[in-house]
């Protein structure tokens, strides 16, 4: 029984090219190396001493840039292909990194930052048009899956040993460590990967429709609208839970760098098997991402337990299932149905719903904690993920409408 489960877990990495997994490895490397992120309101916060208002401004630069950038990488991958995109993003962004630990004043870090994340994160719609060109049409979910597995499986690495580097040597060491991992993942990407242009028979599955333009798929439209909520819910971890872990708590950063290893590690472990017996069982995106809207609320609405820090490790296992739920097979839908040659502005669209995310959820979060508190930022968390939840419901009639379900 225990030799048929583990011989049916390693069935589920089968069937990938070469090149999805070169993407995983160079994926693992920058993100295990990417340890400014977590920390990067606490060392706002706590290590320049800027205000509540001053870290929402600029965490609010660092989403606009991220907007621009992903816009930006989903046109040039249309137009020169997403290879040279992808190159010229992590390299750049590896060097403008090291350069980041200099700038200490406010309009300078919020230039900066949107300087950085402009050019970080062109990187993001090139890296899905490269899996719908490297993978196969029938595994393409499982390629996504694997690429996110090899984010989470580096921040579970990068969290914990980003606080252990805080401790030893301070929070420069973060952004030697973030450049140097950003240029070794793309030199290997670059040396082992050779460029392969898209080509006119990529095949769609069911939820692909064709339409004139993206601003008209209104479809895509409330799709994208469900996964900037969700995607609000999600950045909280990033930005007000290490500040509450520490205010109210007194946790440390390695600590809170722990429950993000725990998120990494449960995602390392669960999501392919979860996402594989999803898609043996031919179960709609739409009502999957339905469920883990549902579980990200209810993520939130926990943590208005008080007295009790133990609550945190049940509040970071729901809404780690939310995103094992959500974010495989929004990044598959989003793909499959960009028609062909539109890829890249799909991506694009989609990645810069999680770019304004970032935006309305540090700067939305830091602002209600300031004036109300942390219950009641929990409380409109929690209610923004039940409004997703509706907002499922209603893409799923609409998909019906159209006969893709």
């Amino acid at each position: 029984m225990l030799k048929t489960g583990l011989q049916r877990y390693i069935d589920n990495y089968k069937g990938f090219s070469r090149e999805i997994w070169i993407l995983a490895i160079i994926t693992f490397i920058n993100r295990a190396g990417t340890m400014v992120l977590p920390f990067l309101t606490k060392y706002l916060k706590e290590d320049l001493g800027f205000s509540y208002n001053e870290v929402g401004w600029i965490m609010v630069c660092f989403g606009l840039g991220s907007m621009l950038g992903s816009w930006l990488g989903g046109k040039l991958s249309d137009k020169i292909g997403f290879y040279k995109v992808m190159v010229f993003s992590l390299f750049s962004s590896g060097i403008l990194f090291f350069i980041l630990q200099f700038i200490t004043s406010f309009w300078g870090l919020c230039f900066s930052v949107f300087a950085i994340m402009t050019i970080a994160d062109m990187f993001r719609p090139a890296m899905f048009v490269s899996l719908g060109v490297y993978a196969k049409p029938e595994n393409r979910t499982r390629a996504l899956t694997l690429v996110r597995l090899a984010v989470n499986l580096g921040f579970a690495a990068g969290p914990a040993l980003g606080g252990l580097i805080i401790m030893g040597i301070g929070y420069k060491g973060l952004f030697w460590t973030d450049s140097l991992t950003c240029i070794i993942a793309i030199l290997i990407f670059a040396l082992l990967v050779k460029e392969k242009k898209k080509t006119p028979t990529i095949v769609h599955d069911s939820n692909s429709v064709q339409v004139l333009s993206v601003f008209k798929d209104k479809i895509f439209w409330l799709f994208l609208f469900v996964c900037f909520l969700t995607a609000v819910l999600f950045f909280q971890i990033f930005t007000t839970l290490p500040l509450y872990h520490h205010e109210m708590y007194g946790l440390t950063e390695f600590q809170s760098g722990l429950l993000l290893t725990l998120n990494g590690l449960l995602i390392f472990f669960l999501e392919m098997p979860i996402v594989s017996a999803f898609e043996r069982n031919k179960i709609s995106k739409t009502k999957i991402m339905l469920w883990g809207s549902l579980l990200m609320a209810m993520s939130f609405y926990l943590l208005m337990i008080i007295g009790w820090a133990g609550i945190f490790i049940f509040s970071i296992i729901f809404i780690t299932f939310g995103e094992m739920f959500i974010f495989p097979f929004s990044n598959s839908f989003a793909l499959s149905r960009a028609p062909k040659g539109h890829e890249g502005r799909y991506m694009a669209l989609f990645t810069m719903s999680f770019s304004l995310a970032h935006i309305a959820s540090s700067k939305t979060g830091m602002e209600v904690i300031d004036r109300y508190g942390y219950q009641t930022n929990w409380i409109l968390m929690g209610t923004l993920g039940i409004i997703a939840v509706i907002s499922c419901f209603r893409l799923l009639y609409l998909l019906k409408i159209e006969n893709k379900v």
